[in-house]
């Protein structure tokens, strides 16, 4: 893919200053980490997906329809839209936004305090740098790190002339980052998954597309145990994107973290201590007992489980896993995916985003990616899930969609950063995630 010539010394760049609607990319962050954090639903929790309006008349759809009750990971899994509004009203968009903010996320205002934020409905939107941060923080086991695009400066006889502090804080526990990694590993690897295409053999991948309104923005983020990455595409003026239902972003993303985990060691998240693992009859969204037929496993904080099925009878069902775990080491076939708009036949789902199942929603666009490392400083611990309180101040609620309305400003914002413009930008930080 050419980008063109760079022309422009220091001009805008994308990867830090272009704030940008996130569609569905922000519902791991905005839901899944306040919810499951402040256990107001779990993995298994049952939600109803039906043409539904909330107040104020906002009506989110669904562009693969109606499921009907499902888990939360099921509704993950395809990025359903409905579901994901009814788990914003039960933790409230101040609360949501309280952990946005610890989580780097810094362009949210009064109007972005309404159940739209559940699927990206932005006023200003977020950059890719931040939304980087705020996967890592998943990737982290609960650590935010403030991202740096340098560690330190040695003049030439050695000496340190200046080191960068990051700032580091906990926002939620290992445990709570545990889960949240098992469920966000769904899009990849369930049958109805959205970023099918961004699998690695051997190595666990966490992964969630985000599309706005009209196709205006591509969104791809996720992260391995080595790297956390963040792809967008679109362009600075909205312009609807279209090269036949493919996600130009989730394709760049997918070559390119192929290609930098080659040569790496198969690699699958850890799991710590006081997480439970059940059976869960799909139905009931409860513990399966025998006469339960469509069963699947999922994975809950300590204390966290539900009964068992009240549905069906039999005895308890013990989890099944699979325990052969991959240790060879992954190579590259380097067989890119690639983008076709003029393409006619038929998407398959492995290959791309299947158009059936994208329910992502709101406004804008361009093209940038940020990639951080995943390390963990030794100083910082993890309490075991912290509750943080939402920070104070109202606002009116957001309108459906988002207002989509920010303009790209190209006054630099972030010192110290290699200009993207018309590139992918990709940047490895030390010890930062």
């Amino acid at each position: 893919m050419d980008f063109g010539e760079k022309e422009t010394f220091r001009g805008l760049n994308r990867a830090s200053q272009s704030q940008r609607q996130t569609g569905s990319a922000i519902k791991p962050l905005a839901v899944l980490v306040p919810g499951i954090n402040e256990k107001i639903f779990t993995g298994a929790t049952i939600y109803d997906d039906e043409k539904k309006t909330f107040e104020d008349g906002y009506a989110p759809g669904n562009n693969s329809g109606y499921l009907g009750k499902i888990t939360v990971r099921r509704a993950l899994e395809s990025s359903q839209n409905v579901p994901f509004v009814e788990m914003m009203e039960e933790i409230t968009p101040k609360k949501a936004i309280s952990y946005l903010e610890k989580m780097g996320i810094t362009s949210l205002t009064e109007n972005d305090e309404g159940l739209p934020l559940a699927l990206g409905g932005l006023d200003n939107g977020i950059t890719p740098l931040e939304m980087a941060a705020a996967y890592a923080t998943i990737a982290n086991d609960g650590i935010y790190i403030e991202p740096t695009f340098y560690s330190s400066i040695v003049d030439n006889t050695g000496k340190t002339v200046l080191k960068k502090k990051q700032e580091k804080r906990t926002v939620f526990s290992e445990q709570v980052a545990y889960v949240l990694k098992k469920l966000l590993q769904e899009p990849v690897d369930g049958n109805n998954g959205t970023a099918t295409y961004c699998s690695i053999s051997g190595i666990d991948v966490v992964a969630k597309t985000g599309t706005t309104d009209d196709n205006y923005d591509k969104w791809l983020c996720g992260f391995t145990p080595y790297y956390t990455a963040v792809t967008w595409f679109g362009f600075d003026q909205n312009e609807t994107i279209y090269y036949n239902n493919q996600n130009p972003a989730g394709i760049m993303w997918a070559n390119v973290m192929r290609s930098i985990h080659d040569g790496f060691t198969g690699a699958r998240f850890y799991q710590p201590n006081k997480i439970s693992v059940e059976e869960i009859c799909s139905d009931t969204g409860e513990i399966a007992r025998s006469g339960c037929t469509n069963t699947y496993v999922e994975y809950f904080l300590e204390g966290t489980e539900p009964e068992e099925c009240t549905q069906h009878s039999g005895s308890r069902v013990n989890a099944h896993i699979d325990t052969d775990e991959e240790t060879s080491v992954y190579v590259d076939n380097k067989e890119d995916l690639e983008l076709d708009p003029d393409d006619e036949e038929d998407v398959k789902t492995d290959d791309i985003e299947n158009t059936t199942v994208q329910n992502e929603v709101i406004e804008n666009t361009e093209d940038t990616e940020n990639i951080v490392n995943d390390e963990i400083p030794e100083d910082v611990t993890n309490p075991e899930n912290d509750i943080y309180e939402p920070s104070t101040g109202g606002g009116e609620d957001n309108t459906e969609n988002g207002s989509g309305n920010n303009e790209n400003s190209n006054e630099e914002t972030v010192d110290n950063v290699e200009d993207t413009e018309n590139t992918e930008g990709i940047t490895e930080e030390s010890p930062a995630a």
